[in-house]
């Protein structure tokens, strides 16, 4: 059986893991975390396609490239998250499941980001757990598209 496509998306900021306020998202980098999906989504009978960009457009447009491509999307729209319906209803006019991934716990900061717009039309959510939310998402998502690989 071939492995089923994840798209594993990443928003603004994301490419300052490691960098950017350690003591709330860690040392990590996200080239750290791009390689632990890549090498724990075959076990899980998944492919990672991870991809980052600061703009909100691209997102958008990978969105509607997964439409056709993939059968899942993994992602951390980091400020996102909290301000754009125009990323919202790409993944939801992308009509496959969705597992949102916070590596803070963002119920646990400021208000402006105790809300997810992406929540609504997720399957779920993993905050507050690291970067290890990332392998979390990935199991989610296994057992969301199939289950025993």
């Amino acid at each position: 059986m071939a492995a089923s496509r994840v798209l594993v998306l990443n928003g603004p900021n994301l490419n300052m893991l490691g960098k950017r306020e350690p003591s709330i998202y860690g040392a990590t980098t996200l080239t750290d975390v791009e390689a632990m999906c890549v090498e724990a989504a075959p076990a899980l009978g998944l492919s990672a396609d991870c991809r980052q960009s600061n703009h909100e457009g691209v997102l958008i447009d990978w969105c509607h490239e997964a439409r056709e491509s993939h059968q899942g999307i993994i992602i951390n729209a980091g400020g996102f998250t909290h301000t754009s319906v125009a990323l919202r209803d790409a993944l939801s006019a992308a009509e496959l499941p969705v597992v949102e991934v916070h590596i803070s716990n963002i119920h646990a900061r400021e208000s402006f980001r105790h809300s997810s717009l992406i929540a609504p039309i997720a399957v779920g959510m993993i905050c507050g757990l690291g970067t290890i939310g990332y392998r979390l998402a990935l199991e989610a998502m296994s057992e969301i598209l199939g289950g025993d690989r």
